[in-house]
């Protein structure tokens, strides 16, 4: 059954960007939406995290747990997912965060 998708690049290469809008929207630049079945999700999510370079991207899905949606990441991010006892939560990287610190 198809599900509600959102995808978000940075920096990706023009080839997965095309491949992407073949079956997502893209609403601003780097943002993709569509109803995708979960095979289809898969295979693009492959497509787009094989070919990264030093770009970044992150999927947002539907998923059967207490948030109601997963979360999944490719290349190097400033914030990463973190799972706390099975939610699923944003951080920023140690150093990042130490920099931070120092800062405030």
């Amino acid at each position: 059954m198809p599900n509600l998708t959102v995808l978000s690049t940075t920096a990706v290469p023009d080839h997965v960007r095309g491949a992407l809008t073949r079956w997502m929207i893209e609403p601003t630049p780097g943002l993709y939406v569509g109803t995708l079945s979960a095979r289809v999700r898969d295979e693009l999510w492959r497509v787009v995290s094989g070919s990264i370079g030093d770009g970044a991207a992150v999927l947002v899905h539907p998923e059967a747990n207490e948030q109601g949606f997963t979360v999944q990441t490719a290349g190097e991010r400033r914030r990463i997912p973190v799972d706390l006892d099975g939610l699923t939560l944003i951080a920023f990287r140690p150093d990042e965060c130490q920099e931070m610190a120092n800062r405030g």
